[in-house]
């Protein structure tokens, strides 16, 4: 009796390797030159809650020159049926995350995604693009709707995997928080081809080969709702083929099937390497000296006047004298300082000439004599006071404003001529002396 349980375990093992087996290039019917998919991924969604470095640290633990095909917001025919058929004509498996509204009401398409060996997760029930600030009880439910409705679309054939992505990536912590209280993998993505925008199909190609370019390996976000997508769909398969790019399946794991032996680096996009030398310059050690001896240093009192007076002791040795030589004074083995110059001692910079501060503008031929004053005049001018420096300063605006010169091609704006007072006698003295207008004949000076 056990030798027969262990024989059947043993087939069913069997049978499980056997359904997880990558469909190669030269299993697929009728194309023997078809992209495949290389081998299949199976994850534990509770040990690596969240995937995708477009959001999170982590990714799934691809080689280089690995992808991921991910399909959102399906399935509506027949642009989601389209896919399915490019897919299969390559032996290509997706994963698919169905929103909920659209499994009510398509259950046979989320049934052909099932039993075309793609895996199934779930995108909500209604795709709001709010998750990030809705109260946490409405995005609960939305989540579980949508996992209710694609459950229900299954029948009893089952095939829904753990994986949710959050519309439109606006995730939220209490969302995230959520999922993986009920063991959900949160996914986001690596690259997109921006499918879901008015772009060419051939605009989604070209994103999504340079991207996958850029980062050598990945997750790809496309939509299978979206007629661009399933014209684009076939180039970008067959340049992965050209290129030495290859299709990886994920599927979850179950007690019948065990996760793939990872590391914990190979969960990062670009893991660094053993072999080469990061750029973090290296601790200082924190040494313990035996003892800490200083060398001699002469005292302050053998300072005097800013030099030096004597030394404890000669740095030289003494040279041996002739008979009757005298002996020289000893110099300091240090350079003499000069003294210092004294404190109020003054030092005189150039002034510049006044004439430097000086703006020379050329006016107009009708404002000659408003602009150009000489310096004989100015001084003549006493400033004006109280009244007089207001009706100047109008009289100068006035000035400006009808020498200002046009914009080629502007418009001249009609601007409400302003009532102003009538000018005293004093005013209109004052205002012709600085040369603002004319002098009248009959002024009092």
């Amino acid at each position: 009796m056990d030798r027969a349980r262990h024989v059947a375990v043993l087939l069913l093992g069997m049978a499980l390797g056997l359904a997880a087996m990558p469909a190669s290039a030269a299993d697929c019917p009728g194309n023997p030159g078809a992209l495949g998919t290389s081998r299949t991924l199976v994850v534990d969604p509770r040990e690596h809650r969240r995937i995708g470095t477009m959001q999170y640290a982590e990714t799934l633990p691809l080689q280089d020159h690995e992808v991921v095909l991910t399909f959102d917001d399906g399935p509506l025919p027949p642009h989601s049926n389209q896919v399915l058929d490019i897919l299969a004509s390559q032996c290509v498996k997706a994963t698919f995350f169905i929103i909920g509204r659209m499994a009510r009401g398509f259950p046979e398409g989320v049934r052909k995604v099932r039993d075309a060996g793609h895996s199934i997760g779930t995108h909500s029930q209604n795709h709001p693009l709010s998750m990030n600030r809705m109260p946490i009880e409405r995005a609960r439910q939305e989540i579980d709707d949508g996992i209710a409705a694609t459950t229900a679309a299954l029948g009893d054939g089952g095939g829904l995997s753990p994986f949710f992505r959050i519309p439109g990536l606006l995730r939220a912590g209490a969302v995230e928080d959520y999922l993986a209280s009920k063991g959900i993998q949160t996914w986001s993505a690596d690259f997109p081809a921006d499918d879901w925008r008015h772009i060419s199909s051939a605009r989604v190609y070209d994103l999504a080969m340079k991207r996958l370019e850029a980062k050598g390996k990945g997750i790809l976000l496309l939509h299978d709702i979206q007629a661009r997508t399933v014209a684009a769909l076939p180039k970008i398969l067959h340049d992965l083929k050209a290129r030495g790019y290859r299709i990886v399946h994920v599927v979850p794991a179950t007690p019948e099937l065990p996760k793939t032996p990872t590391e914990p680096q190979q969960w990062q996009l670009h893991p660094i390497s053993e072999n080469l030398a990061t750029s973090r310059w290296p601790k200082i050690p924190n040494f313990v000296f035996a003892s800490a001896a200083t060398l001699p240093a002469p005292a302050a009192p053998d300072w005097v006047d800013g030099r030096l007076a004597s030394l404890p002791e000669s740095f030289e040795r003494p040279r041996r004298l002739a008979r009757g030589a005298v002996p020289l004074p000893q110099q300091a083995p240090w350079p003499r300082l000069s003294p210092l110059q004294a404190a109020d001692a003054a030092i005189a910079f150039p002034v510049p000439a006044e004439d430097i501060f000086e703006i020379q503008e050329r006016s107009a031929a009708t404002t000659q004599q408003a602009a150009v004053s000489s310096a004989h005049d100015a001084e003549r001018v006493q400033a004006p006071v109280g009244n007089e420096a207001d009706a100047i300063a109008k009289l100068i605006a006035i000035h400006a404003s009808a020498s200002k010169r046009m914009i080629p091609g502007s418009h001249r704006i009609a601007e409400p001529r302003l009532r102003r007072a009538p000018l005293t006698a004093r005013q209109r003295l004052s205002a012709s002396r600085a040369g603002l207008m004319p002098r009248e004949k009959n002024s009092v000076r």
